[in-house]
């Protein structure tokens, strides 16, 4: 099991996740979310984590000119589409920039598992819950959790990132019920809006990687 741990903004929280074992490290461009950072901190940040992580850019509906430019001063291992992309853009992201592509689907219903399907150039689905626009304008990150169910058979299918509302408690659940090849994690680890705890990335990390049955 590989867990990732998103929306990173200093160098003791990297620190503490790269230390408690995590494979996947997450920053943030997006200017409204609360772990958005500069392309200048993220550079800074991607160079304590390369080689020991892998290092995620997660953006939303972001231009080719900002991604030219994470690319070029981050030099990230993936980027994470966490917006409308349609799949012909995100097909065009992974043929300008050669960098393997994490797509976000939003879900609250079989039906939006289903629109996974189109993104045949994605390296990683990543399935999340549905943010509703009524609500915040955060496409990820809000702590809410969708109905697991949702994901059945999604295993046979594809090696699938897991992320919507996920704690150290329930994340071993979480794994049991889909079987999610990776989880991602940002509120859930956090003692506030965007600051991340040493204690929690550790407990959830433990909790990631130790097996447990299933409670429906």
């Amino acid at each position: 099991m590989q867990v990732k741990i998103c929306g990173l903004k200093d160098h003791d929280m990297m620190q503490a996740a790269l230390c408690a074992g995590a494979d996947y490290v997450g920053l943030v461009f997006f200017e409204k979310s609360p772990r958005n950072v500069s392309i200048e901190q993220a550079a800074s940040l991607a160079d304590l984590a390369r080689g020991r992580a892998y290092i995620v850019a997660l953006v939303v509906d972001a231009t080719t000119q900002e991604l030219g430019q994470i690319v070029e001063t981050v030099q990230p291992d993936y980027l994470q589409l966490h917006g409308n992309e349609t799949a012909l853009r995100a097909d065009e992201i992974a043929g300008l920039f050669g960098i393997p592509v994490i797509k976000a689907i939003g879900v609250n219903s079989p039906g939006d598992v289903a629109r996974a399907d189109g993104y045949k150039t994605a390296d990683i689905i990543l399935f999340d819950a549905k943010a509703d626009p009524k609500i915040t304008q955060l496409p990820g990150g809000n702590g809410i959790a969708f109905d697991w169910h949702n994901l059945k058979g999604q295993k046979e299918q594809r090696n699938f990132m897991l992320s919507g509302g996920l704690t150290p408690e329930n994340v071993q659940n979480a794994i049991s019920l889909t079987g999610c090849a990776i989880v991602d994690v940002s509120s859930g680890v956090e003692i506030s809006t965007g600051v991340k705890d040493k204690v929690l990335i550790q407990a959830f990390i433990n909790g990631a990687k130790t097996p447990n049955k299933v409670k429906e």
